[in-house]
């Protein structure tokens, strides 16, 4: 089809009409001459076809660097004849619809229209989309992409960082930027994780659901017996009672055997869905509220949003927190499984008793969710000050590292209030005697056992935060990849 064109064109012969169709043509044969040097390039075994392992190779000789499943995602939208690879049409027609999508996006952040995107526009066209950045690193991330060093981007070094990167909107170049540079979107363990839209559409978001509450299952199970060292410590060391590690698992396994370090530890795994689910569904629902429909929340309206949806998940499973504490506190033989423990509850003690502990744990929530985000985007900060010089993907270990650190200090904020919430759901209901309230049980402890008193049990506490991150870290990568989640 473009063979007669030139012809045509010097036989028309008329200037007036001639001169932009002379242009476009040029432009399109420049564009043919580009598209094919690269696919060139790109095929790398000669074979006139680009397979995922072509791509890999010539991209990673052009110093670009895209992940297993972004090549497959490139291959599948170019592949027409569904043979797996991309011939020179199919490659060419991929990125002709790939550059019309990535102008748009350019069109967009370019509010001077003057065809270079500077660092000013990056932080405003964040800013309309919920994502607050400094000019710092809006700076940062025109670097990667400015060739010449003049601290703009134009539409080609725009289009040449952006080649052959399944990039569909401006979230899901946001999402990339954030990959490479991680900035400040206000990620961490207890505020739930954010889905874009793509993840909604596709269903992949169950499946991030489904693979977390697995691990979590996994790694609960796996420190079962710390947590419920934990609880006993909690509940029962005091100066006359000075229960030590090994000590503890010695009484619990005189006591009941090995398998009793297990107890309490069916409830803590069943409570996982209905908490996580219950967590999702209330934080969606208020960020509608909070008035954005932005896929990023800025850090004071997730805190927010996350602290919300932890206080409706906690009340709505709460009573189940309170048989997890009787469970693991029982005595060998003392209930037959958990429903009976619940009737037994309930017969002598009534409804009342399910909510023993519930002030305490709805106020631990706020210190737990706020120190915890605010020391995970702290630590992120300071490594990417300091060590993010040709790339600001800290890797496996940092993340762990950091979300490691920060969950910790959050249990510490919060431990005094956690424990006073574990002593309050152990304590069985005397008729006729007091009730125990939270300042009571606050002023006892720190009267009979000072402030010392109201950390018992952070040992084991402590001790397995590092084996439960990395137990569900490893689970969660597994699940992700057995139930097709494609990663970023």
């Amino acid at each position: 089809a473009a063979a007669p064109a030139p012809g045509a064109e010097s036989g028309g012969g008329g200037s007036g009409s001639a001169g932009p169709c002379g242009r476009a043509l040029c432009e399109a044969s420049e564009q043919d001459r580009r598209l094919r040097a690269l696919f060139q390039k790109l095929d790398v075994n000669r074979d006139g076809a680009l397979c995922i392992h072509d791509l890999a190779v010539g991209l990673g000789r052009l110093g670009l660097h895209r992940t297993e499943l972004d090549l497959l995602k490139i291959v599948k939208a170019g592949d027409k004849d569904l043979d797996g690879q991309l011939d020179f049409e199919e490659f060419v027609h991929y990125l002709q619809d790939h550059e019309k999508k990535l102008r748009l996006v350019f069109k967009s952040l370019d509010k001077k229209n003057d065809g270079r995107i500077d660092a000013q526009e990056i932080v405003q066209s964040l800013r309309d989309l919920g994502v607050k950045i400094s000019e710092q690193q809006a700076e940062k991330i025109l670097k990667s992409m400015d060739k010449n060093g003049t601290m703009t981007i134009d539409w080609n070094e725009w289009r040449d960082y952006h080649l052959l990167h399944p990039v569909e909107n401006i979230p899901e170049i946001i999402l990339y930027w954030k990959h490479s540079t991680i900035f400040d979107v206000g990620e961490n363990l207890t505020v739930p994780d954010e889905f874009t839209v793509e993840e909604r559409q596709t269903g992949m978001w169950w499946r991030h659901l489904v693979a977390g509450g697995g691990a979590g299952a996994v790694s609960r199970t796996c420190t079962a017996p710390l947590d419920r060292l934990k609880v006993l410590m909690q509940v029962h060391a005091s100066r006359s009672n000075n229960m030590c590690i090994i000590g503890g698992f010695t009484q619990m396994i005189r006591e009941g055997g090995p398998r009793s370090l297990w107890r309490g530890n069916g409830i803590n795994v069943l409570k996982i869905a209905p908490e996580s689910a219950i967590k999702f569904m209330a934080y969606e629902q208020i960020k509608r509220f909070i008035g954005t429909d932005q896929e990023m929340l800025r850090i004071h309206e997730r805190l927010l949003a996350g602290s919300l949806a932890g206080a409706i998940a906690q009340s709505s499973i709460y009573p189940m927190e309170v048989l997890k504490t009787r469970m693991a506190l029982r005595k060998t033989g003392q209930y037959s499984g958990m429903l009976d423990c619940a009737k037994n509850i309930l017969s002598k003690e009534g409804m009342a008793a399910f909510y023993k502990g519930y002030i305490p744990n709805m106020l631990g929530i706020i210190p737990y969710a706020g120190i915890d985000l605010a020391v995970y985007e702290t630590l992120k900060n300071a490594w990417l000050q300091r060590y993010a010089v040709n790339s600001a993907d800290p890797g496996v270990f940092v993340l762990l590292a950091c979300g490691t650190i920060s969950s910790t200090c959050g249990q510490l904020a919060s431990y005094p209030l956690a424990l006073v919430r574990t002593r309050m759901q152990a304590q069985a209901s005397v008729e006729g005697a007091p009730e125990v309230t939270m300042r009571g049980l606050f002023k006892h402890i720190l009267k009979t056992e000072g402030a010392f008193g109201l950390y018992r049990g952070l040992a084991p506490n402590f001790m397995k935060v590092i084996p439960a991150v990395s137990i569900s870290y490893v689970v969660y990568e597994n699940l992700k990849m057995t139930l097709g989640v494609q990663s970023r």
